[in-house]
């Protein structure tokens, strides 16, 4: 009889434990279940008086006078640099006249 005890015991020890598992898991199961229905009627029956939020276009402020001074600064500093690049043109090509002469081909590309 003793040779029962064991398997006896530990078939009863997993009973014991698969249905704490199962009851736990079917409670929690109900629980996520209620609470799923209840969310859901909520947003079924949400008020419709909410105004909507505005579109992301809408969203968009514009700036016409900012603007004009950005694309002017722009433009005053593309000149700048564009004439300093004129005038380092310049400096290469009298540099180069005075010390290899009036003679050298210029390599910069036209």
């Amino acid at each position: 009889m003793s040779f029962l005890v064991g398997p006896v015991s530990g078939a009863l020890a997993a009973g014991g434990v698969y249905y704490g598992f199962s009851t736990l898991i079917q409670t929690r199961t109900e629980q996520h279940r209620s609470d799923l229905h209840k969310l859901s009627q909520r947003l079924l029956d949400a008020p419709s008086n909410i105004p909507a939020p505005a579109s992301a276009a809408q969203r968009i402020v514009r700036h016409p006078f900012a603007s004009l001074l950005k694309n002017q600064w722009n433009t005053q500093l593309e000149t700048l640099f564009q004439g300093a690049e004129g005038w380092g043109r310049r400096v290469s090509d009298w540099t180069r006249d005075k010390l290899y002469g009036g003679g050298a081909p210029s390599t910069r590309a036209n």
